[in-house]
């Protein structure tokens, strides 16, 4: 079965959370962070997406991500594929860096987004990596200090949130420490984390059977909102699922994509397979990669086994053929 899409919802909010492999530290060194926050950073200017909070811990990492008419996944997938191929080259070890896909929590900002940069900048704090809020405004490792501007990050929005805090910043940023000391329920912090698949004040049992069918098809989706607000963005998204799902319906899979696109690109089905450089056989893959996962929807490890070619190799195809987005896939079809 292909691998199951995330909702994306234009300028919606997202709580990101991302864990090493096993629980492994990910960030060995400060050299570690600095790079990873360097990609990041460039990838939310290239993607045209927004960071309002940010922590990184040992083995993980927290992003609150405002994205554009650009999907989520890809911000993330340049992000963690570079960084891991980084990892592994600086410390002579190969294989997986991440643990299973990022988690990507959909909030309903209007509700949830103060008490979401809360959560994300305190968890040095939580972790116990600094012992008061006082310590905390020194450390690097959190947008936390870039709100009181020190160790601040050029893409970091602290200026947009401390404007929701006051007019004036020195009213704002005093107000924002109040909020930060406040006391905050464990239950409150374990739901902002993502306990859950959907939350909803009211509810599935009223909303209708092709929203739940819809949800289905999401993949490691979560929904930190009321029910009017998850109904909302799952209407939003409904037209890329029924894109995808009428493709499948009409018989699309990784072999009938293979035969097309190689037909469009004028070689043969074994061609695609080889390791020449050939301009029809890159174009043949790069089309291949970017359909499959993209149009399709199934997975890089789907589409590797499919060329018999690695993980890595399907995301840099993906990333090329991204040129190929105005191509109609059922243009392909006999």
């Amino acid at each position: 079965m292909p691998r199951t899409g995330r909702l994306h919802i234009p300028g919606g909010c997202y709580h990101v959370i991302g864990r090493g492999l096993e629980r492994r530290f990910i960030f060995d060194e400060v050299r570690d962070k600095r790079e990873f926050l360097a990609r990041f950073g460039s990838n939310l200017v290239r993607f045209n997406a927004q960071c309002l909070a940010w922590a990184l811990m040992s083995n993980h990492y927290h992003f609150l991500i405002r994205v554009s008419d650009i999907p989520l996944g890809k911000l993330m997938a340049p992000l963690l594929g570079g960084y891991a191929g980084y990892y592994n080259r600086r410390y002579g070890r190969s294989g997986y860096v991440f643990q299973n896909r990022f988690t990507s929590i959909l909030c309903d900002e209007q509700s949830y987004l103060l008490s979401l940069v809360r959560y994300i900048h305190l968890n040095p704090l939580r972790a116990g990596l600094v012992e008061s809020l006082s310590a905390l405004a020194d450390y690097p490792w959190t947008g936390h200090a870039g709100m009181l501007s020190r160790h601040r990050q050029r893409w970091h929005r602290s200026e947009e949130m401390l404007a929701r805090f006051g007019q004036s910043r020195r009213h704002a940023i005093r107000r924002y420490l109040e909020f930060l000391g406040a006391e905050t329920s464990a239950s409150c912090e374990i739901n902002l984390a993502g306990g859950g698949l959907v939350r909803s004040h009211g509810g599935w049992e009223g909303i209708a059977r092709l929203r739940k069918e819809h949800l289905q098809c999401i993949g490691d989706e979560r929904i930190l909102g009321d029910a009017a607000f998850v109904e909302g963005a799952l209407r939003q998204d409904t037209l890329a699922i029924e894109t995808r799902s009428k493709l499948l319906a009409q018989g699309w899979d990784l072999e009938l994509l293979q035969a097309r696109v190689c037909r469009y690109c004028a070689i043969t089905p074994a061609q695609i397979m080889r390791k020449g450089r050939g301009d029809a056989i890159s174009r043949a893959k790069a089309l291949f990669c970017y359909l499959g996962t993209e149009k399709l929807g199934f997975s890089t490890r789907q589409v590797a086994d499919r060329l018999q070619i690695s993980q890595p190799a399907v995301t840099k195809w993906r990333m090329k053929g991204s040129c190929f987005s105005a191509i109609d896939i059922e243009s392909l079809r006999d």
